[in-house]
């Protein structure tokens, strides 16, 4: 049987370590989060070679005293918490108090630090846990830390560390996510020698988004604000259009510090739901503060790991906040055209435009009159050709009148007449100041037999009929939760697979709810003696056949199964493209999406409508810069 040893210290260090340091980016985390719990308003941050070969992070923080100093690289030496009461509420970042003994015992590290108002500060080096120097130095206020050789004395974990540019990239997420959290703090990020991180440390959200995440990004957001009891939520999220495949762009921060939540993400993305197109997650900068008694941060060494007290609350919270940024924010999408590809007016000087020769009238112009020369325009609401019903003639070679041999005759072409614009009484009690603020909303046209192209303000909106129609269905079964059923002439029989029908039976309460009034005929079949109204009898066979598919799939509450069933219901019913429409309908579904902050995707998640600002068509057309 094999003994049991007591390891050496130095060794206990090295796995120690290894808990917290796995690579540069975890000591640049664990240095800056000391810099912030300094209260540091300027930290810089400096890498080579990805940070394995050396790492410098400066800050204008307390610094540290003299005397503390190499208490300060001891195992479990904190300034943070002073007993274990103190663990059920922290409320700075760090507090084991192993990330200085950890870095230090896999590199060469050298601190030069000095507390505001002290005449002197200290420079002191330690190298694979061995203190080499300590001494009193001139420095500025704050602490810098450099690092060097990140394990050096341990060739097995240097092994496995991937290449610079992979490591440099790490590095430079840590950061961005840091300076994400916190920005009233400036952040620099020096990479071998070239800065790739400026933020302005002016305490707004917008601003530090744009510095890390890009114009492009920081441009699809709307302001998230909400408080639920004691849990405030602030923050950032995209508009439901800018949704992404991938979760990469969801940062969730819980009082200051950077942590993984599926509580939030779930929160989040549900409020996205009938929004999002399926198979798309929302990008978010959310700021959660929550009193520190209520979560638990002392779960995992590198800290990201939560558990809340009342995960429900944190998820009603949550909800409410992002649900009402969508629903009361400006989230129609906007239509930014491109520049020309080539204006051959470029290339036109201005004497090229004042000084054309004058050409003379062509044979024809000289007939009809309708040539460049003659002020008399001939338009027509259809853009169709102009009738003359004349007895004309035409020149000759030498300029002599001759009479034409017969007289063509033009029948006119039938001008366009709109139809009557028929205001309808509406139950909607609107006072006359409101209904003064609405814009009035013109229709242009339709195109393609799909799309209502329709002018309010300064703006053209192109709106999918299909889509508008059956967001509005879908809104009105949901506000009314229930639908108005119509009896069928003869019952349908209705045969389904053996899953499919246990399904429909189990949910026959709930089908009545949705206006399907069902009973079981046998043989995996079921009989059907009422449809929602907006329903026709060809519907009845297929859509009972996915209502029992979506039951098969979702397990989730009454509520959600319900609103599955409403958008199904709502898809079948709505308008579908190629169905033409009259003005006043035309009209009457665009007052209904751009006077509603409620339609603006479909339950699939596609947009109801695109908007066109006029300076946007200015600017191809040359008008503006």
């Amino acid at each position: 049987m094999p003994k049991i040893n007591v390891l050496p210290k130095q060794v206990a260090e090295l796995i120690a370590a290894g808990e917290v340091v796995e690579r540069p980016a975890s000591v640049i985390k664990e240095l800056v989060e000391n810099s912030i719990d300094a209260n540091a308003r300027n930290i810089t941050v400096e890498i080579q070679r990805g940070g394995i070969s050396y790492i410098r992070i400066t800050d204008d923080g307390c610094g540290i005293a003299h005397e503390d100093v190499p208490k300060a690289f001891l195992r479990h030496a904190t300034s943070k918490i002073s007993s274990g009461v103190d663990l059920n509420s922290i409320s700075t970042l760090g507090f084991r108090g192993e990330a200085l003994a950890a870095v230090s015992s896999v590199s060469r590290a050298e601190l030069f630090t000095k507390p505001h108002g002290e005449a002197f500060g200290t420079h002191y080096k330690i190298e694979g846990g061995t203190e080499t120097l300590c001494e009193e130095a001139g420095c500025p206020d704050g602490t810098t830390i450099i690092i060097r050789d990140i394990f050096y004395n341990t060739p097995a974990r240097m092994k496995f560390l991937k290449k610079d540019v992979s490591e440099a990239n790490a590095a430079a997420a840590v950061v961005d996510r840091i300076a994400l959290s916190h920005p009233e703090i400036a952040f620099k990020l020096i990479r071998d020698g070239k800065q790739t991180l400026n933020t302005s440390g002016d305490g707004k959200v917008n601003g530090a988004v744009y510095s890390v995440l890009g114009r492009e990004f920081s441009g699809t957001l709307i302001p998230v604000k909400g408080t639920l009891d004691r849990i405030e939520v602030e923050g950032l999220t995209c508009k439901p259009v800018s949704c992404r495949p991938t979760r990469n762009y969801q940062f969730v921060f819980l009082n200051g510090r950077l942590v993984r939540s599926g509580t939030v993400t779930a929160a989040a993305e549900q409020a996205y739901k009938n929004s999002a197109m399926t198979g798309k997650f929302p990008g978010f900068v959310l700021y959660l503060t929550v009193p520190f008694d209520t979560v638990d941060v002392n779960v995992h060494p590198a800290k990201t790991e939560v558990r809340f007290s009342d995960e429900r609350r944190i998820f009603d919270a949550v909800y409410s906040a992002v649900k009402n940024a969508l629903s009361s924010g400006d989230t129609r999408p906007e239509v930014k055209l491109k520049p020309p590809v080539f204006n051959p007016f470029e290339r036109l000087k201005k004497e090229e435009y004042t000084q054309q020769p004058i050409e003379k009238p062509t044979v024809a112009e000289r007939i009809y009159g309708t040539g460049l020369h003659n002020n008399t325009k001939h338009i027509l609401r259809d853009d169709s050709i102009p009738s003359f019903v004349n007895n004309y003639s035409t020149v000759g070679p030498h300029g002599e009148k001759v009479e034409a041999a017969a007289e063509p005759q033009y029948t006119p072409a039938p001008v366009y007449t709109p139809e009557p614009q028929v205001k309808e009484k509406t139950t909607v009690d609107i006072t006359k100041e409101e209904e003064a603020e609405r814009p009035e909303i013109t229709v242009i046209g339709e195109a393609f037999s799909t799309y209502i192209i329709v002018q309010m303000g300064s703006s053209i909106f192109m709106i999918d009929k299909h889509a508008a129609h059956e967001r509005i269905i879908f809104n009105d079964l949901k506000k009314h939760n229930t639908v108005s059923p119509q009896a069928l002439l003869t019952p349908v029989t209705v045969m389904l697979d053996p899953q499919e029908y246990g399904a429909v039976i189990s949910n026959i309460p709930l089908l009545a709810e949705i206006g399907f009034e069902t009973e079981d005929f046998g043989n995996s079949s079921v009989r059907v003696f009422t449809v929602p109204s907006s329903l026709t009898r060809e519907d009845v066979e297929g859509l009972l056949s996915e209502l029992a598919g979506k039951l098969l799939k979702n397990s989730a509450a009454e509520v959600e199964r319900l609103e599955d069933i409403y958008h199904t219901v709502a898809c079948r019913s709505a308008i579908k493209a190629g169905n033409k429409l009259s003005l006043l309908e035309m009209k009457k579904l665009a007052e209904r999406v751009l006077y509603s902050d409620d339609i603006m995707y479909c339950p699939h998640g596609r947009p109801v409508a695109f908007e066109i600002k006029r300076r946007e068509l200015e600017k191809q057309f040359g008008r503006i810069q």
